[in-house]
């Protein structure tokens, strides 16, 4: 690969090269797309935001002029590689579902950060591919104004469902997006067809109703927001609609019948911990800051810190209903953080009341 690529253009083996070196470093799923974005997404990201449907996710405006266009992100953006790796949940990753005294972690924080393990291997794969075409390249995988889904989309790698996320003929609604953007001008694949129909499993098993219209989410009323992105109260209207879900949501996902044609995720790095499958809300309502850095050492629900988990699982325990785990919320009465003492009194008062609180 050094004739033509060296030039900025490349072919059909090259294409297939990269397909192949990426398998090979453990992605799933590979497509290509040139370095543009329809107008309507970035229609559709102004009128998200007009509506303050982003909450407290101010980075989602912060350079939207980059976010809408990869070339505005990077002027030298020829061509997007968009990857995949499927993480589809096996037999007993959702297993807490239901249980008043356990958690719910959602599927892709049970096993080590994606973010972590996908860059990795992005870097990997564009490092080779700069060291054989010479070609410049750029690694982003969710921490850059990057329009990821709709770029997945375009490339082929499946297209955006009715709950906004990206679905997959071969891996439903499971999958960890990553781009490789080039100077090179590499063939495009032809773009993912929506194959939602008339199904609205998605809309229709979201517990706080956070969408508005297909194709539309309220981040506001997001499960996965509200315990993840959102700092401060959560708000007590929504509280009893969480349930026992103390970081992120995949009700919407689960739900996809496209799930059924996806293998379930074989990636070591991926595989759910035995602790947060189905953790003890009694046990996590303990945890000191350095106990919560010890445990989840290397997840992505560190990122959010001590006081915002605790707040979500004291939202959990208010809900279980079992009053014999009052104790471990009014332990925490007293707690330093106001976000933190304020669930606890809420979660005794509503188990002292039967749950209604």
């Amino acid at each position: 690969m050094a004739g033509a690529e060296r030039a900025g253009m490349a072919g059909a083996a090259t294409v297939q090269a990269i397909r192949d070196r990426a398998l090979e470093l453990g992605f799933d799923a590979v497509g290509f797309t040139r370095a543009a974005l329809d107008p309507r997404f970035r229609d559709d990201l102004a009128a998200f935001l007009a509506a303050g449907w982003h909450g407290e996710m101010g980075w989602l405006a912060d350079k939207v002029d980059r976010r809408g266009c990869p070339r505005v992100l990077w002027p030298e953006a020829r061509t997007v590689i968009a990857l995949g790796v499927g993480y589809a949940p096996g037999r007993g990753q959702r297993a807490a579902v239901g249980q008043a005294d356990r958690g719910v972690v959602s599927v892709y924080a049970q096993g080590r950060d994606y973010h972590d393990v996908v860059k990795a291997r992005l870097k990997r794969l564009a490092g080779w591919l700069n060291r054989a075409t010479g070609a410049p390249v750029k690694v982003f995988v969710d921490t850059a104004p990057v329009m990821e889904k709709p770029l997945a989309a375009r490339a082929g790698l499946g297209w955006q469902g009715k709950h906004t996320n990206l679905v997959s003929r071969g891996f439903g609604s499971w999958l960890f997006l990553g781009e490789i953007h080039t100077a090179l001008e590499l063939p495009a694949d032809a773009p993912g067809v929506d194959r939602c129909g008339r199904c609205r499993r998605c809309l229709d098993a979201c517990p706080t109703g956070a969408f508005p219209a297909p194709y539309r989410l309220d981040a506001r009323r997001c499960i996965s927001y509200l315990t993840i992105e959102h700092r401060g109260p959560i708000d007590p209207a929504l509280r009893p609609l969480i349930g026992n879900r103390i970081y992120g949501c995949d009700d919407c996902l689960a739900v996809c019948p496209w799930n059924r044609f996806a293998r379930a995720g074989r990636q070591a790095a991926f595989l759910p911990r035995a602790e947060l499958t189905a953790p003890r809300l009694a046990d996590l309502a303990q945890l000191s800051e350095a106990a919560f850095r010890t445990v989840f050492a290397g997840s992505p629900i560190k990122r959010i810190g001590r006081n915002r988990f605790v707040r979500n699982v004291l939202v959990a325990l208010g809900n279980s209903g079992d009053r014999r785990l009052a104790r471990a919320a009014a332990a925490l009465a007293d707690d330093p953080d106001p976000v933190v003492a304020e669930a606890a009194a809420w979660a005794v008062a509503r188990m002292s009341a039967g749950g209604s609180a």
